[in-house]
């Protein structure tokens, strides 16, 4: 089945119900406590490996299939591969830039397999495949160099090839649909979308994008300074399925920019809060019984479409988010007035 054909399918089960996203991989994998053994299980590369999560999908599938199968087992409609930072940029912290396509493809095919036999069992309750995008560790629009404010690091056409071979390689192994996630820079997220447009029209065919900023302060801006009206008059030219806000914050800090994007963005609605604030350790504690009853409320009030976790929850908060929105309507879409929208850092309405 083409992309189109399942973001029509998406599409279609968002205005049955509120759909669920699935949560993290990253503290999960924490939780396994492994050993630079672990992380190259038998093979031997050039630089230590211990925090690699991406190369886990080549050296130990059997984790990042256990992680995911608990996310499907919990609810979740929609599973995103354990790529985020499967890019050459981020990869070549670790000396395997070489290992990129590889990496994209075995993360691709693990959740394809799990969701399809998730979807096998239940054919009333489809399950989707997201290929994550980081933003890379290198930013577009700011200088790292404090006494040379135009210096970059990278510039826009490397970031755009660092994305097209990864889009590449995740569309191969049979994702449904890209997912732009954790965006600190708007110009980073514009390579991401462009790579996207780019692979799609040499494949001849729609490639769907969700879309999801995070913010780095209570101002309700992303690194580069954008709100995040500002930030969605910049991205929605690329027509995305969802776009919304992931990490950051719990869902208590996240609440009011959710009510703001409710009201401005006309396609679905996708928010993936962390389990709380991180407390000394930098650890999460809020529970799945207090994360759950926060965006019940958000449901209640009519802003949900789309709905998971991001850093510190676990399958057991994504169960329990699952059957906070059960039965719940899900959001509807607005009707905007045809208006000119621009962006800057703030938004521009004429």
């Amino acid at each position: 089945m083409q992309q189109s054909d399942r973001a029509a399918m998406l599409r279609h089960e968002a205005t049955k119900r509120i759909l669920v996203k699935d949560g993290p991989y990253g503290s999960m994998i924490q939780s396994y406590e492994l050993d630079e053994a672990d992380y190259c299980e038998g093979q031997v590369f050039r630089m230590d490996q211990k925090g690699n999560n991406d190369l886990l999908n080549l050296t130990r599938p059997d984790i990042i299939e256990e992680i995911c199968n608990g996310y499907l087992e919990a609810g979740a409609d929609i599973v995103a591969t354990n790529t985020f930072n499967a890019n050459s940029i981020s990869q070549s912290d670790y000396g395997l830039e070489d290992k990129v396509r590889d990496i994209n493809i075995a993360a691709a095919r693990i959740t394809r397999k799990a969701a399809d036999i998730y979807t096998f069992r239940n054919q009333n309750k489809p399950r989707f495949v997201a290929g994550a995008l980081g933003p890379t560790n290198k930013t577009l629009s700011i200088s790292p160099d404090v006494n040379n404010p135009g210096y970059r690091a990278v510039h826009f056409d490397e970031i755009v090839g660092v994305y097209t071979g990864q889009v590449e390689s995740l569309i191969e192994g049979g994702v449904d649909f890209i997912l732009v996630e954790t965006i600190f820079d708007t110009l980073n997220a514009k390579a991401a979308l462009f790579a996207v447009g780019d692979v799609a029209e040499r494949l001849g065919r729609d490639i769907p994008v969700m879309i999801s900023m995070t913010l780095t302060d209570l101002s309700g801006r992303n690194l580069t300074g954008q709100t995040v009206e500002a930030f969605w008059h910049s991205v929605r030219h690329a027509n995305p399925i969802s776009m919304g806000l992931n990490c950051s914050f719990g869902a208590t800090e996240l609440r009011p920019y959710v009510a703001s994007l409710n009201k401005i963005v006309d396609t679905l609605l996708c928010v993936y809060p962390n389990a709380g604030l991180p407390n000394d350790m930098g650890g999460y504690d809020e529970q799945p019984e207090m994360t759950s009853a926060l965006v019940k409320a958000w449901a209640e009030a009519g802003f949900l479409n789309i709905i998971g976790g991001c850093c510190g929850t676990t399958p057991a908060h994504i169960a329990a988010i699952s059957k906070a929105v059960e039965g719940l309507p899900p959001r509807t879409l607005p009707v905007l007035e045809p208006r000119m929208r621009l962006s800057g850092l703030e938004p521009m309405l004429i």
